[in-house]
């Protein structure tokens, strides 16, 4: 791979997709949000191209170019909060991504990568496979399903490789504020109360660098198409646990109160990955483990 386009860079697995490819020599041009108030994160560099162009202008983009190879499709309108039960904002993202295949088309590209979420299975008890059925409860669930197959349809027609990854819990030092890592570490360097809810979910939580290899992996992939991957370390382990563990490396003289927050409603209570299928495809091996990450998130 070369050349490759990305749309929602700005978060913590398109930041992290994006450090890789540089690492790896490809030229990446990043289609971003207009009025983004973090685009100014996405590094400098001779390799990186910054493009204005909305989830909502991929439909009428011209492109300078069609000699790119690979389209990495993770931008998403209402991922949080009640935007996750807006139907109609939800449809919209279906329609986002088939423009954003057809996008992929007009520049060039050989293979469309989407970004698939563990919110297309719902309530499950077992590692998550890609054969897994399916029973989404949020709006959010619901669009990404749909639009992984739809997506899939698209590129069908229009002769372009397909990958769709349904990434599970992945942290690292792109990730917002407000994330269970990044306000738990907040917390415990201030030596301040922390409240979590019992942690005992079981959670299978995967390293941003980790994911990123694992997107650049599936982009070198010629050989397999139409494929649908779970994306996370294949492991889990109490959420507690994870917690504990990073209020033992910041050397925290906070009060954790376990319990403090009530579970959600449809608390999901078990989250891993079967990873074998991504591995037998492409060789990819999570290589940081949870104490390492964490260790290089507080460096």
């Amino acid at each position: 791979m070369k050349k490759a386009v990305i749309t929602g860079s700005t978060g913590s697995v398109g930041r992290a997709i994006i450090d890789k490819l540089v690492s790896e020599n490809v030229e990446v041009t990043v289609l971003y949000h207009r009025g983004s108030k973090r685009i100014d994160g996405i590094p400098s560099n001779e390799l990186v191209k910054k493009i204005c162009c909305s989830l909502d202008e991929m439909k009428d983009f011209v492109p300078e170019k069609n000699n790119y190879e690979v389209f990495y499709h993770l931008a998403w309108a209402g991922t949080t909060g009640a935007a996750r039960f807006d139907a109609d904002l939800q449809l919209k993202n279906i329609e986002y991504t088939l423009d954003a295949v057809e996008l992929a088309k007009r520049m060039g590209c050989r293979k469309f990568i989407g970004a698939g979420s563990q919110a297309e299975y719902g309530l499950c008890d077992k590692p998550l496979t890609p054969e897994t059925p399916t029973f989404p409860f949020t709006g959010y669930g619901m669009a990404k399903l749909a639009a992984g197959q739809l997506s899939r349809l698209k590129c069908r027609k229009l002769g372009l490789n397909h990958a769709w990854v349904r990434i599970l819990s992945v942290y690292g030092k792109y990730d917002p504020e407000n994330s269970v890592i990044k306000s738990a570490v907040k917390k415990f360097k201030a030596n301040e109360k922390a409240e979590f809810s019992k942690g005992e979910q079981l959670w299978d939580f995967l390293s941003a660098k980790d994911a990123a290899n694992a997107f650049y992996l599936i982009g070198c992939d010629d050989e397999h198409n139409e494929k649908t991957y779970c994306l996370g370390s294949g492991e889990a382990e109490p959420l507690r646990e994870y917690i504990e563990k990073i209020h033992e490396l910041c050397e925290s003289r906070s009060e954790i109160d376990f319990g403090a927050i009530p579970y959600s409603y449809n608390q999901v209570m078990f989250l891993q990955a079967d990873i074998s299928e991504l591995t037998k495809d492409t060789g990819f091996v999570p290589e940081v483990d949870f104490e390492t990450g964490i260790k290089e998130l507080l460096d």
